[in-house]
């Protein structure tokens, strides 16, 4: 199986409100030698707002970005899963992709009705480069440099990472670019730590890594937080019973009969103690696994070996201890609110196979079409996102009912602090801080962006007013200052 290294650039960081720019993917052989490559870009959704930071950190124009010739937002994620697809099945491998990268495109995917889940399913594999990059600054600290920060703590900033390797990357930020960076630094590792990459491919694969920590006793977890590495000698206590690809693990610091003897009380305050001794794992995220007997020295940090692979391997057979555990911990974990937005509920849920059908008959259908086939979709999400990109490609179909909620709903997203969106409103507050000396814009982005956002408020206002006004009688220029109505977004 060969390789897809991929990255994007986005105007922020909010999965499901902020969008994809600019994608850019290589793929390669199984001994990463390059066989294509594939490079999009987008024009800016009217309802998204970017934020300053992104715009001057990528090197962004709002000219750029709202230039009538690059393809629409639907048109770029269209190329996007027809390329991928067709270079299925694959490893997908970005870096820093699977909390950030893979969400983004999963999301772009979702909202203009195509099957979010492209690099999972299809015979593909997920990984992360980002994760086999700390790990061999850990474990094979000899195949690449990694630079220091002021306070001596390691920096894995990409651009960073390929300047003291002597690789190159001629302008970071830029999505293809970063792939090239990222590959390169994949085919060191590869070439330097030949078991760190095969152990990096072996557990890209989610049965795979469901396979290593159930049959086990007992194994090393590494997780990273602030650039510093961790290992934790664990084991698997079980499926997690909120999330499908989730396990929970549990580490080995202290005997299990002492854990036994504990009351529920205190079992559970243990449980829940900061950091908890209970981590967990997704097997589909490519998580940086150690068998016991792989552990190099550095791991173990003293511990007996034997001691843990004897711990584990007691609470591998007391199901019944390993069930109470599990029951006690998920009972006072923090819960996490549903989304009010849509944008926010992509894991509420999977699709109908009778939606998966219409959603694919959609991209084939003319806009008349496609209205008949959302107003049949079952999910209510499928519905909003389809009545969007009908509005988006070709509104003069909608009715005129279905366009005003459409209007009122994505205006709402630039004027409206709780409808999930960055504003216009905290984007010029943003950017003004910005240009008050709070960072460096050598590019000279955000002037204009400034000028963009003061001429965005007013004719939105202006917009916002006329309709209150119509809808009132009252006179639009006492409206302007009172109406919190949405309108139609210019």
């Amino acid at each position: 199986m060969g390789f897809v290294f991929f990255d994007t650039e986005t105007t922020g960081l909010r999965h499901g409100f902020d969008q994809i720019v600019h994608f850019a993917a290589i793929r390669t052989d199984n001994d990463l030698n390059e066989t294509d490559r594939f490079e999009v870009r987008s024009r800016l959704l009217p309802h998204v707002v970017p934020h300053p930071s992104a715009l001057r950190t990528n090197r962004l124009s709002i000219e750029r970005l709202i230039d009538g010739t690059l393809p629409s937002h639907y048109e770029m994620v269209r190329a996007i899963q027809r390329t991928l697809l067709a270079w299925s099945p694959s490893i997908f491998v970005g870096y820093n992709s699977i909390r950030f990268d893979e969400e983004m495109l999963r999301h772009a995917l979702f909202q203009t009705l195509h099957p979010a889940y492209l690099t999972s399913n299809n015979g593909n594999c997920r990984a992360d480069a980002l994760g086999l990059i700390m790990a061999a600054a850990t474990l094979s600290p000899a195949c690449l440099v990694v630079p220091l920060g002021p306070e001596g703590r390691p920096i894995f900033r990409l651009d960073q990472l390929a300047s003291v390797n002597d690789l190159k990357h001629d302008q970071a930020h830029d999505a293809m670019a970063d792939v090239a960076a990222t590959l390169d630094l994949c085919r060191l590792v590869r070439e330097r730590a030949p078991e760190l990459w095969q152990r990096f491919i072996r557990f890209s694969k989610k049965a795979t890594v469901g396979d290593f920590v159930e049959s086990e006793d007992g194994f090393f977890l590494t997780e990273f937080f602030s650039n510093q590495a961790y290992h934790a000698p664990v084991v698997c206590l079980g499926p997690d019973p909120d999330q499908p690809n989730g396990r929970l693990c549990l580490r080995l610091d202290v005997p299990p009969e002492e854990l036994a003897l504990m009351p529920d009380e205190a079992l559970q305050a243990y449980l829940s103690a900061k950091p908890s001794p209970v981590r967990r794992l997704r097997i589909n995220a490519s998580p940086t696994l150690t068998a016991f007997h792989d552990a190099p020295d550095l791991m173990l940090n003293g511990a007996d070996l034997d001691e843990l692979e004897d711990r584990a391997r007691r609470l591998k057979e007391d199901a019944a201890f390993r069930s109470r555990i599990i029951s006690l911990y998920v009972a006072v974990r923090e819960s996490f609110a549903p989304s009010l937005h849509v944008e926010g509920q992509i894991y509420d849920g999977l699709l109908g196979p009778d939606d998966e059908r219409r959603i694919a008959d959609f991209h084939e259908a003319s806009w008349l079409e496609a209205l008949s086939i959302v107003r049949d979709l079952d999910d209510e999400r499928l519905r909003i996102f389809g009545r969007r990109l009908i509005y988006f490609g070709g509104r003069s179909v909608l009715p005129s009912d279905l366009k005003l909620i459409v209007e009122r709903d994505l205006t709402d997203r630039l004027v409206d602090n709780a409808a999930g969106n960055f504003t216009l409103q905290q984007a010029l507050e943003e950017t003004e801080r910005l240009l008050n000396g709070e960072g460096i814009d050598a590019d000279g982005i955000l002037p204009g962006y400034r000028t963009y956002l003061i001429d965005r408020i007013s004719r939105v206002t202006e917009f916002r007013a006329k309709e209150f006004a119509a809808a009132t009688g009252l006179p639009a220029t006492i409206c302007s200052h009172v109406c919190d109505y949405p309108v139609k977004i210019v």
